[in-house]
């Protein structure tokens, strides 16, 4: 076993990468002049790729614009092709209409598996069914009430407005992507697990789980990039470089998970059953699952938690401070609240949940999704998919399409999710349908966290534009670098500084 792997990662360092190193400098010279990147004898479209492997959103929303059908067929080094694709068509089959054709399938889940395990995000089937069906319960009305009114609006008056008072008081600077982070992770916590761990507090300490989770959230992301996939398994295999970094993170992260689960056992011990107060509680009195699993779940919804409504509002604050005019706009609409607002309130927000759309179409919370196709098959726009082929939508391109959007698609304008009600003469909301705006995802795995994302960015908006003006700390011109892991972020953070309104 160890004299294959040697001899394959001889193969790799004498013959593949000095073929690389001579060849991509050319032909992404080539391609920088061509709208298509070309496909080449063997190796493919390989060279195209690593040319611009650091802005793969970018550069794919560039080629989608190019194909007629909004869909492209990359052909990989050897293996088998890619097919990505941002027509809403395609998006539909792939998610709905063929739904059980489209799994996430062993590739996907492979990769992620060390890290997300069997949880809800990284499973098909029955076992994605199972957790679905039991999560469900934690998303209806009264839950959602409860989350802005006992859970929200609580962390908002004693943790974040006093954070940034003092902020705006002493002139400081502060990385609003990490604050928005902590504020997601406790609110997941507390609404899923009912634990409360306080890492959104004044001292603003980075805990070692924090630091794990964004290492392992990273390293396992980055898998997904690997032209030779040979090389991140054998990084695995001999524990070193990032995959020795991504198993001490991981081990670090299912210790503190493990932890929770304790915490939760602890306070049920003296009760007859365990009580289904929340999301973690529904799950432990499941006979049918073991702690490895439940740790699997808990790493999930806390990526999902902490992550998505982060990543959405870090760029919701950035592209406010560059269009005033919009501010202004959604000022007008804070100030018609009486009193605090609450959950009635954040349902009745339309320029402001048009104005976080617009945002997510702009810099969606996942840019891409991968699925797997588990038998032949062809698409709408008549792109032909064999077995095995992973087929890619991406939200960011799907965003950017100019048949889809309008000339003006790279403009801010939430105007354009907006229109008068003829019977009333009031600004209403115009949605999109889910596969032309599939943020969220769309068929049967759309996000069950949807409404409760929207109402906690609501009033997150609310209590922060009331109250201060976020100013990117940068100079003028800033231009933030959107990068995506499992899901997204703007590079090096977002530093501002918090001023008054008067």
């Amino acid at each position: 076993m160890l004299e294959l792997a040697f001899s394959i990662s001889w193969l790799i360092l004498v013959f593949i990468l000095p073929i690389s190193i001579i060849f991509i400098r050319i032909i992404s010279i080539h391609n920088s002049s061509t709208k298509l990147p070309k496909s080449y004898p063997l190796v493919g479209s390989t060279f195209a790729g690593l040319s611009n492997r650091k802005r793969v959103n970018q550069w794919m929303a560039e080629v989608l614009s190019h194909c007629a059908t909004r869909t492209f067929v990359i052909q990989g080094f050897i293996g088998p092709a890619r097919v990505w694709t941002a027509n809403p068509e395609n998006v539909k089959h792939i998610l709905q209409t063929q739904f059980r054709i489209y799994p996430k399938g062993e590739l996907s889940t492979g990769i992620l598996s060390d890290f997300l395990g069997t949880g809800i995000f990284n499973t098909d089937g029955d076992n994605w069914k199972f957790q679905r069906k039991l999560a469900s319960h934690e998303f209806n009305t009264n839950s959602l009430r409860k989350f802005i009114e006992d859970i929200v609006k609580i962390e908002l008056s004693g943790r974040l407005i006093p954070i940034l008072e003092t902020t705006a008081d002493r002139n400081l600077v502060l990385d609003l992507q990490d604050i928005l982070q902590r504020f997601g992770f406790d609110n997941i916590c507390k609404i899923s697990f009912g634990f409360d761990p306080a890492y959104f507090s004044q001292s603003l300490n980075r805990t070692e789980f924090a630091i794990a989770f964004e290492d392992a959230t990273q390293i396992s992301s980055n898998r997904f990039y690997y032209v030779f996939p040979l090389v991140w398994k054998l990084k695995r295999f001999f524990n070193i470089g990032s995959e020795k970094r991504l198993r001490q993170a991981i081990s670090t992260v299912r210790e503190s998970a493990r932890k929770i689960i304790r915490q939760k056992k602890q306070e049920t011990k003296n009760k007859s059953s365990i009580e289904a107060t929340d999301l973690l509680s529904r799950f432990l009195r499941d006979d049918h699952l073991d702690d490895e699993s439940i740790i699997d779940i808990v790493i999930s919804f806390i990526l999902a938690g902490q992550d998505s409504t982060s990543a959405a509002l870090t760029w919701f604050f950035w592209l406010i401070s560059c269009h005033p005019k919009v501010e202004k706009e959604i000022l007008k609409e804070i100030n018609e609240i009486s009193g605090e607002p609450g959950y009635e309130d954040a349902k009745e927000m339309v320029y402001i949940h048009a104005s976080l759309c617009e945002s997510m179409r702009l810099y969606p919370l996942v840019s891409y999704d991968n699925k797997q196709a588990a038998s032949d098959d062809v698409l709408p726009d008549g792109t032909i998919i064999k077995k095995g082929v992973r087929v890619i939508y991406s939200p960011y391109a799907i965003g950017r399409m100019e048949n889809l959007w309008g000339s003006d698609w790279s403009e801010f304008k939430p105007e354009r999710w907006l229109e008068i009600d003829k019977a009333t003469g009031k600004l209403c909301f115009v949605p999109r349908d889910s596969f032309t705006y599939p943020v969220f995802q769309a068929g049967p795995r759309i996000c069950l966290g949807k409404d409760m994302a929207f109402l906690q960015m609501k009033m997150l908006v609310v209590e922060i534009l009331r109250r201060f003006q976020v100013v990117p700390a940068e100079a003028t011109g800033f231009e933030p670098i959107y990068i995506s892991f499992l899901t997204t972020k703007m590079k090096g953070g977002f530093p501002v500084k918090i001023q008054r309104r008067n």
